[in-house]
């Protein structure tokens, strides 16, 4: 499980709707976070993302987008962004 630090108790999981946190960290501690996710993704295509307070278990399909943005100019800035996507089965139908 991928951990960001929190202050809270409880958790509550998050599987609908819509969910978004930004956390700052050390450059430890994002190591760390990139390290455990990192395992995750290759060890099979499920991940769980969490804090003390709320947890994101989450079925992924390949690809896993990667998306690198750079601005250069008066602020510097460097982003990267994985999307993982899963796509439900499809029915299937067949004629014997």
């Amino acid at each position: 499980m991928a951990d960001l630090p929190d202050a809270n108790d409880g958790t509550r999981t998050v599987t609908d709707g819509y969910f978004e946190r930004e956390v700052r960290l050390s450059r430890e501690s994002t190591a760390a976070f990139l390290r455990d996710l990192a395992d995750q993704i290759e060890d099979e295509p499920r991940l769980t993302i969490s804090t003390d307070e709320w947890e994101i278990p989450f079925e992924f399909d390949e690809p896993i987008e990667v998306e690198v943005e750079f601005v250069g100019e008066t602020h510097r800035q460097l982003e990267l962004e994985l999307e993982f996507e899963w796509s439900p089965p499809e029915d299937k139908i067949g004629v014997n």
